[in-house]
């Protein structure tokens, strides 16, 4: 299998270009055009050597990724892509437009296996890790495809579709190329990692020492309702979770932020709020609260509004901050895992509108 050079760090590319025979500047030439000028084929390097290029183009891959599917609200403007991958597979994202700049949201994996209840990524299970190279490509059609539109994107969430930790190296090398002067150059402030609360994984991201802001999907106040829609609490236990955050402040000086989808009559009632500010009581953290997305095959319901609005207001006179996530894309299913899931239905002999 031919590596892919889209993949690589900078440092790892000047090791690839010294292993080549070349001189070391070719490694900020074909660097350059791979992710500031974004060339989609070895072609285009046109201040490279032809043997060069030819010799790129036999000996190292660049990921073919496509957008099959895009979809626009027309409630609010919110761009969804259906990303077609070279192996036939998809993914998501979504472009959703703030006061401050576009917003992307991008997929990690192909399908997931953590297996939250309540998420539609998950029902098909885990595919495979998405590359770097994958995973910019992502970045890169959505950037086109904003600008294309006198838009741009001013800042990066990884909650797609997958599970970012449990594609811990690749991820750190995609925000690594992500965030380089000589690259696309978002800033780690501008970038937001989700996870569903791989303990381990988080002390390990601790030690990098990122300026990303780290966001837990929590979705329970206590194990027995955690385990019964997250399987993930079985192996980390929400004390020891909470606790690796909290250790995670101390580390990077980076307030965590927590994902708290509402279920009607789970974990969407007063005592559970009570239960909540106990539990964050001291971190400073700020709580999203987010009406749960309808997927069939769950059989979970969003509470009505004003149980929404009384849950966040419980909070805040309590001292935890909290807001409720402004809903975006309603017309075109902008929640990750429901369009993919689409897709495959269709594949296998079901329609878009199942």
């Amino acid at each position: 299998m031919m590596k892919d050079l889209r993949s690589l760090t900078y440092e790892q590319l000047c090791e690839e270009v010294k292993a080549m025979g070349q001189p070391s500047f070719r490694a900020k030439q074909i660097y350059s055009w791979l992710h500031e000028k974004r060339a989609e084929d070895y072609s285009e390097m046109s201040n490279l050597p032809a043997a060069l290029r030819e010799k790129l183009s036999s000996e190292y891959a660049l990921a073919k990724v496509s957008i099959e599917r895009r979809m626009v609200s027309k409630i609010d403007g919110t761009v969804k892509y259906l990303f077609r991958l070279e192996d036939g597979e998809h993914v998501e994202g979504v472009r959703m437009a703030y006061k401050r700049g576009g917003s992307l949201c991008i997929s990690t994996q192909c399908g997931c296996r953590m297996g939250c209840t309540f998420c539609a990524s998950t029902l098909t299970g885990l595919c495979r890790n998405l590359t770097p190279s994958e995973m910019l490509s992502e970045v890169y059609l959505a950037a086109k495809d904003a600008e294309e539109h006198g838009e741009k994107i001013a800042s990066l969430v990884l909650m797609g579709i997958g599970e970012p930790l449990d594609n811990f190296d690749n991820v750190m090398d995609f925000l690594t190329i992500l965030s380089s002067d000589n690259g696309f150059n978002l800033g780690m402030r501008h970038i937001s990692l989700s996870t569903c609360g791989l303990v381990d994984k988080i002390y390990k991201l601790a030690e990098r020492k990122l300026q990303l802001t780290l966001s837990v999907s929590l979705h329970a106040p206590n194990d027995e309702i955690r385990r019964r829609t997250m399987p993930v609490a079985k192996r980390w236990p929400i004390d020891e979770l909470i606790k690796a955050c909290r250790d995670y402040f101390d580390i990077t000086g980076r307030r965590i932020s927590f994902e708290y989808a509402l279920i009607d009559g789970v974990n969407d009632q007063p005592e559970h709020a009570m239960e909540l500010i106990k539990l964050l009581k001291g971190m400073g953290a700020h709580v999203n609260l987010i009406p749960v997305n309808k997927v069939n095959e769950t059989g979970y319901k969003r509470g009505k509004r004003e149980s929404v609005e009384a849950f966040a207001k419980l909070l805040n006179d309590n001292g935890q901050n909290a807001t409720i996530r402004r809903e975006l894309g309603s017309d075109i299913n902008a929640a990750c895992g429901q369009l993919r899931r689409s897709t495959i239905k269709t594949e296998k002999g079901g329609t878009l509108s199942e």
